[in-house]
C-alpha cells in the first residue's frame, strides 16, 4: 500500500514540476498525463484529490504570483504583465488578480504592503511596524533543496509535502520554514540556493529529501502580512533601516522565513510570515 502510494506522489511530483517548468505557454493535459503515466480520463480527479486544487488552479495560481512580483518590483506594462499570465485582456486579467489578491493591479502595484516600506513611507507608517528579538533553539527539520528565484520555491515545498505524504512521514505539527542559503542582491537569480523544509524531530529520509538543522541563536523577527511578492521591500526595510538603528549586527546564519499559513488555502493578503534576521 505504501509503495503503491508513494509511486502516486512521484508522478504528481512530475505533474507539479511541468506546471511550474510550463507557466508561460497552456496546459497540455495529454502531455501531462502521459508524463505523470495516469489515465488521461481520470488523472485530473487523482490531481485534486492528492494536491487540494486542480492543475488549472495551480497554473493560475503561480501565473498570478508571478505577475504579483512584476508589479511590485518593475515598471513593465500591465498590459505585458496580463498577457504573460495567460489573460486575453487587461479586464480579464484585472477581475482574476482583484479577486486573489484584494486589489486590482495598478492599486496594488501603487498601494499594496510592499508599498509602506518605500523610503518616503517610512516616517508615516514605522509606528505600525515592531521588530520582536527571539532567542531559536536548533530545530531539526526535513527539507528539499530548491535552485532558482526565492519566489518559486513552492515547488520544492510541493515535493517536499508530497515525499512525506507518501511515505506516512508527515510530522503531526506542520511548520513550514525556508532557509534562504544565498544575498539575492549579490547572486543571479537563477544560481540562488535554498531549502524548503518542515520542522521535524527525527525519521528515516531518502533524496530528494535531507536532514538539516536550523542554527540556534537571536533572531530579529518581523511578521509581514500580505503577498509573498512584497516581503523584499520589508527586508529592504529591515536590513536598511531596522539593522542600522537597532545597535545589532547582523550574523553569518541564514535567513530564515517562518510560514504561519498556506498559499492553497488562504488569500495573499492574509498570508503571514515571520521573517527573521540571525543576529550576533
Amino acid at each position: 500500500m505504501t509503495r503503491t502510494w508513494t509511486n502516486y506522489q512521484d508522478r504528481l511530483d512530475r505533474v507539479t514540476s511541468y506546471i511550474h517548468d510550463n507557466l508561460d505557454g497552456e496546459l497540455d493535459f495529454d502531455r501531462i498525463a502521459e508524463i505523470a503515466s495516469l489515465s488521461p480520463y481520470h488523472w485530473h480527479r487523482i490531481y485534486h484529490a492528492c494536491r487540494g486544487e486542480t492543475a488549472v488552479g495551480t497554473a493560475r495560481r503561480l501565473r498570478l504570483q508571478r505577475a504579483s512580483v512584476r508589479l511590485a518590483q518593475t515598471d513593465d506594462p500591465i498590459a505585458q504583465i496580463a498577457t504573460q499570465a495567460g489573460y486575453a485582456s487587461v479586464a480579464a486579467f484585472t477581475r482574476a488578480f482583484a479577486d486573489a489578491y484584494g486589489l486590482p493591479p495598478a492599486t496594488y502595484r501603487d498601494s499594496g504592503s510592499h508599498a509602506d516600506f518605500r523610503p518616503g513611507q517610512l516616517a508615516a507608517a514605522q509606528g505600525g511596524w515592531s521588530i520582536d528579538i527571539r532567542r531559536f533553539e536548533a530545530i531539526p527539520a526535513l527539507a528539499v533543496r530548491h535552485g532558482g528565484p526565492y519566489i518559486e520555491i513552492g515547488k520544492a515545498f510541493e515535493t517536499l509535502f508530497g515525499q512525506l505524504a507518501a511515505r506516512g512521514a508527515l510530522p503531526q505539527r506542520i511548520e513550514m520554514i525556508a532557509v534562504y542559503l544565498d544575498d539575492p542582491t549579490a547572486v543571479p537569480p537563477e544560481q540562488l540556493r535554498s531549502l524548503a523544509a518542515l520542522a521535524a524531530p527525527g525519521g528515516v529520509v531518502d533524496p530528494p529529501v535531507e536532514r538539516i538543522e536550523i542554527a540556534s541563536g537571536d533572531y530579529a523577527v518581523l511578521r509581514h502580512k500580505g503577498p509573498y511578492a512584497d516581503m523584499w521591500a520589508a527586508y529592504q526595510w529591515l536590513f536598511g533601516t531596522w539593522l542600522p538603528q537597532s545597535g545589532r549586527e547582523a550574523d553569518d546564519r541564514p535567513v530564515v522565513e517562518k510560514y504561519l499559513n498556506s498559499p492553497q488555502d488562504t488569500k495573499p493578503s492574509e498570508l503571514l510570515t515571520d521573517l527573521c534576521l540571525p543576529l550576533r
